[in-house]
């Protein structure tokens, strides 16, 4: 494997490491029964990982939110200030939890925002290959109980959850997030909040927050665990701060008025913050604002307080997270575990700058599902809110860009260990990444990797750096990859390669010396274009051995997003629009009717240009027919839903298949046909089968008190029961 070990322990213990490997290759091959009790002094493994967390978002990175729980982990820990993430969520959680690259483990997009062209391939399935062993698995093998709460991410089949995945008790959110006071879904690409509980689906409490929840249900993993001498593995995955950010309105208030000077401000603040931190040198270049940030002082009175609202709320719901950490981290001290559990705190990606509340389309979605999003108790239950370009650009300075680009705005995020045998205090500049993670904790654990014919780890252990043997984990001659929905780089020492190929961004490779320059203000190119050539040599060798796919050309994963969440809204709304649609074009075309007959043709007195309309009409009506016939048959369900038919079982669908596939088959050949032959005899069984069909839905409505879902479909009928009595009223027996 290209991760190598590194463990500096005397001949006896190196004995006690063969044995634990012996004793991992029999749990690879028999399962958690075949696990291997671990020395009693192992160090529990706590993994914090913060969703869209900036560079300079927590206080111990020079940021202005209170965050002391973190704050005091990283004084007595060591903070890494070269570490670097995915641009996307998904793609980084494979590689923190197996320490092998994205695209070898199955995860190299998001799956929402993996193009057509890449859903066959084995790298960008969306869920952790078969062949891929996680670090719960490892330490589940070697003795440890292992328990996580919070997002997923990595797939919802039954053999993709967690508790399939090494962990002995889990409650997991698998989407790429959810509302954080209800249970429902934050996106309309989403039917429901998909959270199961060891593998079945679940149900929130009454009183969900979710950084609350999420910390109540560790502890009590924690306290459940039996007096056996064995260490746990706490993995912690909050939702915070991903969208829509919302936080209690006691965190919103202490920071009402901190933003109202604006982005750019706020930006400079974070950059003198990491300077402060000793993160950055003083002098160092800042990247440019992105484009798509308007001059905060061109915006409205009204539109500045929303957006400082907005940012308020983004940090209240940080401090509350780590208030609901720190009780977590107090249990462990008042238990007497704090002191022998080792602690790591990072991100997932740079920040989330997307902000949906503002397309119109998204606001009719929002609208339908009771959510709000003005200025007004923004943050608590029922409201939506994102910070957008102008915040996320402040929270990832110095670097450049934010979440969903491989600019170190997306990419160079927090990390935090501390922990027994870590240098308290210190900061480390060298360059990490996070599959260094599974490799980092297993060395601290003293539990091998998983061997052939597991993928072998990419990663590379940290813990010569976390104890002061070693100042980096990669020399300068040995190039790392990083790729995610087309954004690529290549890291070689203090070099980086990179490209972007979103809105924002450039597909032209440019260099960088990240080490001097995180704001990638220099293109490196035209001045070293040996090393620029060297490096995009080893990237493409890298690209080739994990099986990197070129994206499609004009392909960008925000806009595969949007394009998503249009489609569902669409489909969504489809019958109450094509209700409105079939209505109005019924309006029109009775006034057109009602015109024509006041111009009839003088010679033989036929409504010739009205019957030309009518049967154009007709025609639509019987392909729309034929559409939705189509649809039943195809996808029985989803139509049967949306018209408010719920059949249980095989034989309900079955018969949504026989009967409304034929009804509405019938009907659309028969309107057809109508409209081709010309004759208004064909309209006759129509009229009668759409007004037994309106007759039957009045009389289920009236004896079941219904509901809003069967109003829409009744529309229909009726707009279409008008629109074929004006055809039998415009239609002759025959065009003469």
């Amino acid at each position: 494997m290209s991760g190598v070990i590194r463990v500096n322990i005397v001949s006896h213990r190196a004995l006690r490491a063969v044995g634990l490997a012996l004793l991992g290759l029999l749990a690879l091959a028999f399962g958690p029964s075949a696990a291997a009790p671990v020395p009693s002094r192992a160090p529990n493994i706590v993994i914090i990982l913060v969703d869209d967390a900036g560079y300079t978002d927590f206080g111990a990175y020079g940021g202005e939110i209170a965050t002391p729980t973190i704050d005091a982990l990283a004084a007595r820990g060591t903070r890494f200030a070269n570490f670097h993430a995915t641009p996307m969520c998904a793609p980084s959680r494979a590689m923190l939890l197996t320490g092998v690259d994205s695209h070898t483990a199955g995860v190299a997009n998001l799956p929402e925002s993996t193009p057509p062209e890449h859903r066959d391939d084995p790298a960008y399935q969306g869920r952790l290959a078969a062949n891929v062993v996680t670090l719960a698995s490892r330490l589940q093998a070697g003795g440890y109980h292992t328990w996580m709460a919070g997002k997923w991410h990595l797939g919802h089949e039954p053999g993709d959850l967690p508790s399939a995945r090494g962990f002995d008790r889990s409650f997991a959110l698998d989407a790429t997030g959810a509302d954080n006071w209800e249970q429902r879904p934050y996106f309309p690409i989403y039917r429901q909040a998909d959270w199961f509980e060891d593998g079945k689906r679940a149900t929130l409490p009454g009183d969900y927050y979710s950084s609350k929840f999420l910390v109540d249900r560790m502890i009590g993993y924690i306290k459940a665990k039996p007096d056996d001498g064995r260490p746990f593995f706490a993995y912690l995955p909050f939702l915070a701060i991903h969208i829509p950010i919302q936080a209690p309105a006691e965190y919103v208030a202490k920071y009402e008025g901190r933003y109202a000077d604006g982005w750019q401000a706020q930006r400079q603040r974070r950059y003198a913050g990491a300077v402060r931190a000793g993160l950055i040198p003083a002098g160092t270049p800042m990247g440019p604002m992105p484009t798509n940030v308007k001059d905060w002082n061109r915006l409205s009175a009204a539109e500045q307080q929303l957006a400082a609202k907005r940012m308020a709320v983004n940090a209240g719901m940080l401090e509350a997270m780590d208030h609901h950490l720190g009780r977590l981290v107090a249990h462990l001290k008042a238990t007497g575990q704090y002191d022998n559990t080792l602690f790591v705190v990072l991100s997932d990606n740079g920040p989330e700058a997307g902000d949906p509340t503002v397309e119109p389309v998204f606001k009719l979605w929002m609208k339908s599902v009771g959510y709000r999003w003005g200025a007004q108790g923004l943050g608590g239950k029922g409201t939506y809110a994102a910070i957008g370009p102008g915040w996320a650009s402040a929270a990832a300075a110095p670097g450049a860009l934010f979440k969903f680009y491989a600019s170190e705005g997306g990419t160079r995020v927090p990390l935090i260990v501390a922990g027994p045998g870590v240098r308290p205090g210190a900061t480390n500049r060298a360059f990490s990444i996070i599959s260094d993670i599974t490799p980092t904790v297993l060395d601290f654990a003293g539990v091998a990797p998983a061997p052939a014919p597991a993928a072998p780890l990419s990663g590379r252990s940290l813990r010569p750096v976390l104890t002061g043997a070693a100042e980096a984990a990669y020399d300068a001659g040995t190039p790392v990859g990083l790729e995610a929905a087309g954004d690529a780089a290549l890291f070689k020492g203090d070099l980086k390669l990179t490209r972007n190929a979103g809105g924002l961004g450039s597909p032209t490779w440019r260099l960088y010396d990240i080490a001097n320059d995180p704001g990638e203000t220099k293109d490196l190119s035209a001045a070293m274009p040996g090393k620029a050539a060297e490096l995009l040599a080893d990237y493409r060798a890298w690209a080739a051995r994990v099986g990197v796919a070129e994206v499609p050309p004009g392909y960008a994963p925000d806009r595969e997003v949007a394009k998503n969440i249009f489609l569902r809204i669409a489909e969504a709304f489809a019958l109450p629009l094509t209700a409105g649609l079939i209505l109005l074009a019924g309006a029109l075309s009775y006034a057109v009717y009602r015109v024509l007959r006041w111009r009839r043709d003088k010679t033989n007195g036929e409504e010739t240009m009205g019957r030309t309309f009518m049967r154009g009409l007709l025609g639509l009506v019987g392909l729309l027919a034929l559409l939705i016939a189509s649809r039943f048959w195809i996808t029985p369900d989803k139509i049967g839903a949306t018209m408010g038919l719920l059949p249980d079982g095989a034989a309900g669908l079955g018969t949504l298949r026989a009967d409304m596939a034929g009804f509405f088959g019938a009907a659309g050949v028969l309107s057809l046909t109508a409209a081709v032959r010309n004759e208004r005899r064909w309209l006759v069984p129509v009229l009668l089968l759409l007004a037994i069909a309106l007759t039957g839905r009045v009389i289920n409505l009236l004896v079941t008190g219904g509901g809003a879902v069967l109003v829409p479909p009744m529309v229909i009928e009726a707009v279409l029961i008008v629109i074929v009595g004006l055809g039998l009223r415009v239609m002759g027996d025959r065009a003469k």
